[in-house]
């Protein structure tokens, strides 16, 4: 057998390993990416957009020494987290996943070997591996305004697991409206559903401090509790109580959205 050959019959035999077809794919979308930066601006600057925004008109009201719940700390430390889970909310992937579906590249990459859950599932690596950075970045600007990580080097390697794997969770849940829509215009639109999930949940104020129809809200709303988690991070330290719920919701988020994932690709026509 000629090298050419066997080098086909070995690129062959990778692309049909689902771990393999989803790193090269992963690898894929990651660079498609960098080759549209602008589109990448909209999840940077909007959250910190929100950010600035909310310091400025409730900064004031609670300030670092005199408010309990802030442990010391400024407001900023306070809503870095509800900026977080928004930067983490964009659903990009689904997005370029229209784009190859109404291009018909999709259909082309169904036709080869790779595995069909590879196919959505790499776009959903890029999309964990953009969250990262992007949350790194907030949280380094976030300290040059005097936020500080209670919980250390340690915690923030943990806020930025937990932000990742929720953006990812989001990611995919948009993807399944791209495949089932087949529309950016419905897909764009579903993305919208995270905001009033962020706005009913102790955004500005701690839990205890809602009025109690807020409250009963926030409760039954599974983003307060990754929320909250993210910030005991930064205001209390390890909180294992708050973690155990925001990764669970988190965890219980992934596997509703692998499990429709695995209906909705193999029942695509």
């Amino acid at each position: 057998m000629s090298d050419a050959v066997f080098s086909a019959v070995d690129v062959r035999d990778r692309a049909n390993r689902p771990v393999n077809g989803l790193v090269v794919l992963g690898q894929r979308a990651l660079r498609e990416s960098l080759r549209t930066l602008d589109a990448l601006l909209p999840a940077v600057f909007i959250p910190l957009f929100f950010l600035v925004v909310n310091i400025g008109q409730a900064g004031r009201i609670f300030p670092a020494g005199d408010t309990e719940f802030l442990n010391g700390q400024g407001y900023g430390a306070f809503q870095l987290p509800a900026s977080l889970l928004l930067a983490g909310s964009f659903g990009a992937a689904a997005l370029y996943l229209v784009e190859e579906i109404e291009g018909g590249y999709f259909d082309k990459l169904r036709a080869t070997p790779v595995s069909r859950m590879s196919i959505v599932l790499g776009r959903l690596y890029a999309e964990g591996v953009r969250s990262v950075v992007i949350s790194t970045a907030m949280v380094v600007i976030g300290m040059l305004f005097g936020v500080r990580i209670e919980s250390g080097f340690a915690g923030y390697l943990v806020l930025v697991a937990m932000i990742a794997l929720w953006a990812v969770a989001f990611s995919g849940f948009m993807q399944l409206i791209a495949l089932k829509s087949r529309s950016a215009a419905a897909t764009q639109a579903g993305s919208m559903v995270f905001f009033p999930l962020l706005f009913l949940t102790p955004n500005f104020v701690p839990r205890n401090l809602l009025t109690r129809p807020m409250e009963i809200a926030a409760t039954l709303n599974p983003v307060t509790y990754v929320m909250e988690a993210a910030r005991s991070l930064i205001l209390d330290g390890f909180d294992g109580a708050a973690l155990a719920k925001g990764f669970a919701v988190v965890g219980a988020a992934l596997v509703l959205m692998l499990a429709l994932s695995v209906r909705m690709i193999n029942n695509y026509d």
